[in-house]
């Protein structure tokens, strides 16, 4: 799942984006408000997580704005304030949870996996097709009851996939998800994942629809 960090304090900033990457998220983070704000229209982030003390500009306004834009990516506010009334008006404002600063990185992704969770209309947390299942929280998938050997980036597109179930993924789209603008992107990535995902769930657990892109085979 890919997730859009707004931090101008740079010790949580790489703190948070560090944790959440060896959690199985890929993490886009931005130090700067203005900048943060512009990057939700540019790339499918699946949760924001957001500062209120920004240079520049408000957190509280930019997910105004957000909202404003008909923007509904689930977002969670970072902050130092802890004055009732502030997360009161950051929850009127849109926001759909919030935690003050300091916190446990344990609760960001237990949080972060709630909001997307309930963004996709799913009410377990361990997600199921047929044979396979994959806890999110723990990074743990198995196929027949036997834990899978799975690389970070396939375990990442089985849990796209999963999340995504009876929808096609466009391959550009797939991309988006499991890659942030750091990394370096071969252009057959998603047709390796997918070839090696194939070799351990069976070829028809992933369904290729030519000319648009990949969605689960029956279960």
């Amino acid at each position: 799942m890919r997730i859009l960090l707004i931090e101008d304090d740079t010790l949580i900033g790489d703190g948070i984006k560090a944790g959440l990457s060896k959690k199985g998220f890929s993490v886009d983070w931005f130090t700067e408000g203005k900048q943060g704000q512009a990057a939700l229209f540019a790339a499918p982030y699946d949760a924001v997580i957001l500062d209120l003390t920004l240079p520049g500009i408000d957190g509280l306004d930019i997910l105004r704005h957000w909202r404003s834009q008909k923007r509904s990516e689930p977002v969670l506010i970072l902050t130092a304030r802890d004055a009732i009334e502030q997360r009161v008006e950051g929850l009127r404002l849109g926001a759909d949870d919030y935690l003050c600063k300091p916190f446990a990185l344990v609760e960001v992704a237990a949080r972060l996996e709630v909001l997307i969770r309930r963004t996709h209309g799913q009410t377990q947390s361990v997600l199921r097709h047929g044979p396979v299942t994959l806890d999110p929280a723990s990074l743990i998938a198995t196929l027949e009851g036997e834990t899978l050997v799975l690389k970070p980036k396939e375990f990442a597109l089985l849990e796209l996939l999963l999340r995504n179930a009876g929808r096609v993924l466009p391959r550009k789209l797939i991309e988006e998800k499991l890659y942030n603008w750091d990394d370096e992107v071969s252009s057959n990535a998603v047709e390796v994942h997918v070839h090696h995902l194939r070799r351990k769930l069976g070829s028809t657990f992933i369904r290729t629809v030519h000319g648009i892109g990949y969605t689960l085979g029956d279960a």
